[in-house]
């Protein structure tokens, strides 16, 4: 805490207004459909395939490099 007792808040998070403009006119979540599970189901299965798709290529990135270590060892 401050000096003055006010609580020390970083510079991106906003005054009084920000904070009351937010809890008045943002609404609440609980209306949203599909909010929390993250839309459609064809949004999650490509979601769904495009991180498998990141998980093989990140695999085989990892493969190469591994086999060009030991390529580099052999030497």
């Amino acid at each position: 805490m401050g000096e003055d007792g006010a609580v020390p808040r970083s510079p991106g998070e906003g005054g009084r207004l920000l904070r009351w403009a937010f809890r008045h006119l943002a609404g609440p979540a609980e209306g949203v459909q599909g909010a929390v599970q993250g839309g459609s189901t064809e949004a999650r299965e490509a979601w769904k395939r495009d991180l498998a798709e990141r998980k093989r290529y990140t695999q085989e990135q990892r493969e190469q490099k591994r086999a060009a270590r030991e390529a580099g060892r052999k030497r």
